[in-house]
């Protein structure tokens, strides 16, 4: 199949996407698919070939990417676009997605996971994979997927509120501490705190307001950091996420050896079972379709709190729903050709 690995875009979690989104590539293009990675920002202007042959394209365009330990400079990326056009879709990208039998949608956060590409590409009749639109939508905004699942699933006590600087003196004074502060809409932990003192929420608050107004401050619940990734409607093995230092904030997650992942947790058959179920759950209340990852913190007596879903989980080295799906008994590749099998079905028949 002639697919476009979609990746990079204009979110924080940029070149989390890129390094997804090169090994996505590459292991479609083992398995004799001519797959080629596209920026969806920068698109095609490093190309000098005519965009009909860009997948006979060298190596599928993959460069070499890894995930740098500080977060990306997104004002260098909008600098270095030739065309300064304030169009999400870089140059030509909407046209090579439009010869693609499908896009693999290999983005992540604000710029991708949020579901308005998706919903450009069914305008357009593009075959992507993953979840649709409005499952996208939902699933990226924190506060909203606590109303929908918190009638089904534990989740700890949140509060949502947007505000400005002045006010965040006054909120930090209200609020019920140890808790943790994070923004609304973000992915890979980025501007998360877990705040033990009035001081470090009115700090959090602070950061906050780099990415967005609106903020959400939850419970703090202590316990074992688990995550469950799904695949096809059905879970996988959980994994227990267990940081070197600090929690599992962006820097955790990607750089290697930074945090112990153990898969198969060890842990109780129930408690597996109540992981299992919860993350199916929510997978079903908010339709979602082929795959993602569920992230819960289970406490001593083996209660699941839902943290938050995330539909376009890494595919990074060191992401967690590949090693779930080889606990499983999948590989990298095989896991990848199933994504975009189980895509093109679930568009087809529309459960997505």
């Amino acid at each position: 199949m002639r697919i476009v690995v979609l990746a990079g875009g204009l979110s924080m979690e940029r070149n989390v996407s890129l390094s997804s989104g090169t090994r996505i590539c590459r292991a479609l293009r083992a398995r004799g698919h001519r797959a080629v990675l596209v920026d969806l920002f920068l698109g095609l202007e490093g190309y000098d070939g005519a965009p009909e042959s860009i997948f006979d394209a060298p190596d599928g365009l993959c460069g070499d990417f890894s995930v740098a330990r500080e977060e990306p400079n997104l004002d260098a990326v909008r600098a270095s676009r030739k065309d300064k056009s304030e169009n999400i879709f870089g140059k030509d990208v909407l046209r090579v997605c439009a010869m693609a039998d499908v896009v693999f949608i290999a983005l992540h956060g604000a710029c991708g996971e949020d579901g308005r590409v998706q919903a450009a590409f069914d305008l357009l009749g593009i075959p992507y994979t993953g979840s649709g639109y409005l499952g996208s939508a939902i699933a990226m905004d924190k506060d909203l997927t606590k109303r929908l699942v918190a009638p089904y699933v534990a989740t700890a006590k949140w509060r949502a509120l947007k505000y400005t600087a002045d006010e965040i003196d006054a909120i930090a004074d209200e609020t019920e501490l140890p808790c943790v502060v994070k923004p609304n809409a973000n992915g890979s932990s980025i501007g998360v705190t877990i705040a033990h003192t009035r001081g470090e929420v009115a700090a959090a608050l602070t950061e906050c307001l780099h990415f967005g107004a609106q903020v959400v401050i939850e419970q703090y619940i202590r316990g074992r950091e688990l995550q469950v990734g799904i695949l096809d409607g059905k879970a996988l093995p959980a994994i227990e996420i267990i940081p070197k230092t600090g929690f599992y904030d962006y820097a955790n997650k990607y750089q290697a050896g930074a945090a112990e992942e153990v898969c198969p947790a060890p842990i109780l058959a129930e408690w597996e079972e109540k992981l299992r179920s919860a993350t199916e759950t929510v997978f079903r209340v908010l339709e979602l379709s082929v795959y993602s990852r569920a992230d819960f913190i289970v406490t001593e007596d083996g209660t699941p709190y839902f943290l938050e879903i995330n539909t376009l989980p890494g595919m990074t080295p060191t992401s967690l729903v590949p090693q779930e799906a080889a606990a499983a008994g999948i590989g990298y590749g095989e896991l990848c050709e199933r994504i975009v099998t189980s895509s093109l079905r679930a568009r087809k028949e529309g459960r997505a």
